[in-house]
């Protein structure tokens, strides 16, 4: 499972113009589901991401999380995380996991980021979305679950 994940300002997702998900102070976290993904891996992915310090404290350091801020996580899912272009011009999905397995996984990740006290928002699985979306630093990191990077 892998995420790229954004401190933000604010975020929000839109489908077919209608806003369906927004947050304040927070993440947004575009979340790919590969074959070789488990429960496990995302258990794993939601206890890093509801920890990671990338917020800074008094002191300008980053040593906060977004629970620690009181921050919501805007959690879109995007198969082409596992888009493969080390071949050619266009990329191959291959790696990425099958739709009902994916959705299963990512719905699991979210659970488990509510479980932990984090306000979780949505967009819609598989749909066409505009997210338009207000860094904050910019701050980016980008998670593996197998702890490939």
């Amino acid at each position: 499972m892998r995420a790229v994940v954004q401190r933000v300002e604010e975020a929000r997702v839109e489908v077919n113009g209608l806003a369906v998900g927004s947050v304040a102070k927070g993440l947004i976290v575009f979340l790919g589901v590969g074959r070789e993904d488990h429960e496990a891996d995302a258990a794993y992915l939601a206890e890093k991401i509801a920890g990671l310090r990338i917020f800074e404290d008094e002191a300008g350091l980053m040593n906060l999380s977004v629970m620690d801020v009181g921050g919501a996580v805007l959690c879109i899912s995007q198969f082409t995380l596992f888009g493969d272009a080390r071949k050619g011009r266009r990329p191959g999905f291959s790696a990425a996991a099958a739709p009902a397995e994916a959705e299963r996984l990512y719905e699991m990740f979210c659970a488990r980021l509510r479980e932990r006290g984090v306000t979780v928002e949505t967009g819609r699985f598989q749909a066409m979305m505009r997210i338009p979306v207000v860094n904050d630093g910019p701050v980016t990191i980008l998670l593996d679950s197998k702890k490939q990077f």
